[in-house]
């Protein structure tokens, strides 16, 4: 589903992402882990087109991406929810969730599997985003992308500043997921145990290159840790 291969990202005149390779095979969960500030988010910005990648390779379905508009690589089915959630707070769930039709040129309507996905927020359509809680702005903005109906879902540090009910929540969604849509999935994520819990494959990333990857159920949790606390 995603190939990068030997991927670079600069801002300015600073490397960010150094050789970089990763496969994201279909219908499987990937997770990018490593410590704050080793370029894990520039590199799911970079695969959305969002900063500047002038050498390597980004290819999605065996089509290259790499000098293709974010607005493109949304259009072909990619989707990001970024660190933050960037809800807009002022509109309605509602509001919010109908934005993610605007990759369709605003054509289709609401699947019921999103509320099937996420009940609490069918309660609280009329409510406007800035008055939910942390949780329930995450699980609104992972619906919003969910709406597009996309191949590749992308989520930055999903599980950040979450309780740990609506955690186990957003998990549960996650394997939905990928066992009942077969969708692609792409984390970047700090929290271990989530990790483990969810992904087929990690990569774990240091100072902009990929230092360690297999599969999440080989993988040596004592290892990592060890690498995340350097």
């Amino acid at each position: 589903m995603l190939k990068v291969k030997r991927l670079e990202a600069y801002y300015e005149e600073s490397i960010i992402l150094n050789q970089v390779d990763l496969i994201a095979p279909k219908g499987e969960v990937v997770c990018l882990i490593g410590r704050n500030g080793v370029g894990k988010t520039t590199f799911l910005k970079s695969v959305m087109g969002l900063v500047n990648t002038p050498k390597g390779s980004i290819k999605f379905n065996e089509e290259e991406m790499i000098s293709k508009p974010t607005y493109y690589r949304a259009r072909q089915g990619i989707s990001y929810v970024p660190q933050g959630r960037d809800i807009f707070p002022q509109l309605t769930v509602e509001e919010n969730l109908l934005l993610g039709l605007e990759v369709r040129s605003g054509k289709g309507s609401i699947d019921e599997k999103i509320y099937e996905l996420f009940p609490v927020l069918k309660a609280m359509l009329k409510r406007k985003g800035g008055d939910l809680s942390g949780g329930q702005q995450q699980q609104l903005a992972i619906a919003r992308a969910l709406v597009s109906k996309p191949k590749l879902l992308i989520l930055d540090e999903p599980t950040e500043g979450i309780q740990p009910s609506v955690i186990l929540e957003i998990g549960r969604v996650i394997k939905r997921l990928k066992q009942e849509e077969k969708l692609t999935i792409l984390i970047v994520e700090q929290y271990l145990d989530f990790v483990v819990e969810v992904s087929d494959y990690y990569y774990v990333m240091e100072k902009g290159r990929i230092v360690a990857k297999g599969l999440t159920q080989e993988i040596n949790k004592e290892e990592i840790q060890k690498c995340m606390a350097i």
